[in-house]
């Protein structure tokens, strides 16, 4: 739609004047002769600049400026004042209320078309610095974009290079430690059961002082009364039973991760993947149990009678630890209570 000036004047010479002068210019004019008329005019269809009569009857000027600066569809509208008052605050005043400039009676019409062309030309400077900088805005969002999406990738391409490093140095260390653990393990696990021979060998002796000495002298008495002699002698067994179990599942769990692990072999070989999957839930045995409101996941294997499948064992095992800690995870998040899947841990109802 061709951009037009709105002359607001209750004097008609005033309007015919400088409807002529802009016209004489090139400019489209329109006219209005009160506030609310000149409101109505501009919210029907917006003008590229107001010249604004200050003293009219009904609303003046400066209340229709307040009206159409209230109005996000026509606050951006440059609005020139024109007005007998010369004193300094009545412009001070219109200037404040949001008008662009001001223009005294009588006017000079080269003065007026001067303003007229100023300020135009700043609204069109401002309308193309306002699509420039929205076109610059969007021309960044993409480029943000693109640098974020590439970056995403660069990030996921080092991830995994930094993974595979730490995996293969964390597999390493693990077959090392595991290989420490097994030799004390084995040490202590192998003494058990000559210390619960010796435990019960003393234990009898007790016993038998105990029946052919029933009254022992006073500091005996007091000390085994002190140290809780029989329950000693009744849960010492039971220490020892727990220290034996403690010692298997420690073993256990050293072989799985050395199994796990496998870093020392850089060539595809036959592997039982029925082990795999053992090793693999073994270590994640402790994000199955029960904790707070999530109640304990019982997993159940079904294995079938499989060949030897000829891969690298460590990142085959890899694979089993991401598939089964992904599982967990969505368990987690769903507050579900079973798991069925190829792998064995606690509901274990046998092999098939």
């Amino acid at each position: 739609m061709t951009e037009f000036i709105l002359v607001v004047d209750d004097n008609p010479t005033n309007l015919s004047v400088l409807t002529q002068a802009l016209k004489s210019a090139g400019f489209k004019v329109r006219v209005a002769v009160d506030g609310e008329s000149a409101i109505e005019q501009v919210e029907y269809d917006q003008p590229a600049l107001i010249l604004l009569d200050v003293q009219m009857p009904g609303i003046d000027g400066f209340e229709t400026c307040i009206k159409l600066k209230s109005n996000p569809s026509t606050h951006d509208i440059p609005i020139i004042f024109m007005t007998a008052l010369a004193d300094k605050e009545s412009k001070l005043k219109g200037l404040s209320l949001g008008a662009v400039d001001y223009i005294t009676k009588p006017f000079e019409q080269e003065e007026v078309l001067a303003r007229v062309k100023v300020h135009l030309k700043l609204r069109s400077l401002t309308k193309t610095l306002e699509e420039k900088n929205a076109q610059l805005y969007q021309l960044k969002e993409g480029l943000e974009q693109r640098v974020a999406e590439r970056t995403a990738e660069l990030q996921k391409a080092q991830i995994q290079m930094i993974q595979q490093e730490k995996l293969s140095s964390l597999g390493q260390l693990v077959a090392g430690v595991a290989h420490e653990i097994n030799n004390p393990i084995s040490f202590i696990s192998s003494n058990i059961e000559p210390a619960k021979q010796y435990v019960a060998d003393m234990t009898k002796i007790l016993h038998l002082y105990q029946k052919h000495y029933p009254q022992p002298v006073a500091e005996i008495e007091k000390e085994s009364y002190d140290i809780d002699l029989e329950f000693l002698l009744e849960d010492l067994p039971k220490i020892l039973d727990s220290m034996k179990l403690g010692s298997e599942r420690i073993q256990n769990i050293s072989n799985s991760l050395r199994n796990f692990s496998r870093s020392d072999i850089t060539t595809k070989i036959p592997v039982n993947l029925h082990e795999g999957i053992d090793s693999t839930l073994l270590i994640l045995r402790h994000r199955m149990k029960a904790c707070g409101n999530q109640p304990e996941i019982q997993v159940i294997k079904h294995y079938g009678n499989l060949p030897l499948v000829t891969c690298y064992p460590g990142q085959m095992n890899q694979v089993f630890m991401n598939i089964f800690a992904n599982a967990i995870d969505a368990l987690e998040d769903g507050n579900r209570s079973s798991v069925m899947g190829n792998g064995g841990d606690k509901g274990d109802k046998g092999d098939k």
